[in-house]
């Protein structure tokens, strides 16, 4: 077997079987075959020949006690009170899809005045994200393992949060995936339904098209205001990002697109945001 070098994947010509022809298969530097580009629009969330390997999940401390940080679907108050896990009352925002937790840690540290629910699908990334708000010591943030359409529709209730974060969630490039999408009108109808007056939905992606679908979506689904402007701001350190998926963006020169929305009273735009041109 002989290797050729291709960008940052090898490409392994493997000696045919007899009677076949010889075929080359893409690989990934560990050796195993890696998916063959599709001729989708680029995207670190979808080109192999894009991708920035991501670091393995760090090991957990074994005697670190974050189970105040994390949630199970079937932990969370029924009906909702945000006393039941934060021990207070106070602004709620939610971020869909927190990942390893950048954006929890800095917007809980930076906002101790306000409560911040996680809500992450994947087991390990959520107790990893539990953990490091543990380590932190932040008692106004925890993450919940979940599925977020079914957390947002059966758990909150009307009016209850400050704001909703939704970074970079997965595009589903394939057209008969695209169903599974986040950012759909029923899910964008309750988080209109579960903002109180004044509250903001943040979305940022990677992907351009699903950018302008979730915006048209957006129009059709829902009477929030907007898209108003998100200027992006020069990092003051190297960890100064929303998440960790911006941070890899944003080094490797890709853009990102970002828009918010705002719930007003029902008569225009509401507060100080600009709009989009």
């Amino acid at each position: 077997m002989r290797s050729v070098a291709f960008r940052e994947l090898r490409v392994d010509v493997f000696p045919p079987f007899p009677g076949t022809p010889q075929r080359a298969f893409p690989t990934d530097l560990c050796g195993r075959i890696a998916c063959v580009p599709t001729p989708e629009p680029r995207s670190l969330t979808s080109d192999p020949l894009l991708f920035m390997p991501r670091r393995a999940v760090r090991k957990i401390d074994p005697g670190l006690d974050f189970s105040r940080h994390l949630r199970k679907f079937d932990q969370l108050p029924d009906p909702w009170r945000s006393e039941a896990i934060f021990n207070r009352e106070a602004p709620l925002e939610i971020e869909v899809g927190s990942g390893k937790g950048l954006f929890l840690l800095s917007a809980a540290a930076a906002a101790p005045e306000r409560d911040f629910l996680g809500i992450e699908l994947a087991g390990k990334y959520a107790r990893l994200a539990a953990s490091r708000l543990a380590k932190r010591g932040l008692t106004n943030a925890c993450i919940v393992e979940a599925d977020a359409q079914r957390v947002v529709r059966e758990r909150l209730p009307d009016g209850s949060l400050a704001a909703v974060h939704v970074y970079f969630p997965d595009p589903w490039w394939k057209a008969r995936h695209k169903k599974r999408r986040i950012m759909t009108g029923a899910f964008l109808a309750d988080v209109e339904r579960t903002l109180a007056t004044g509250g903001r939905l943040h979305f940022w992606t990677d992907v351009e098209e699903y950018f302008e679908t979730t915006l048209e979506i957006v129009r059709g689904a829902t009477g929030l205001a907007g898209p108003f402007e998100v200027p992006e701001r020069p990092p003051e350190h190297d960890l100064d990002y929303r998440t960790n998926f911006e941070r890899r963006m944003r080094l490797s020169g890709e853009p990102v697109y970002r828009a918010e929305f705002e719930k007003g009273s029902g008569f225009g735009v509401q507060g100080s945001l600009t709009p989009m041109a």
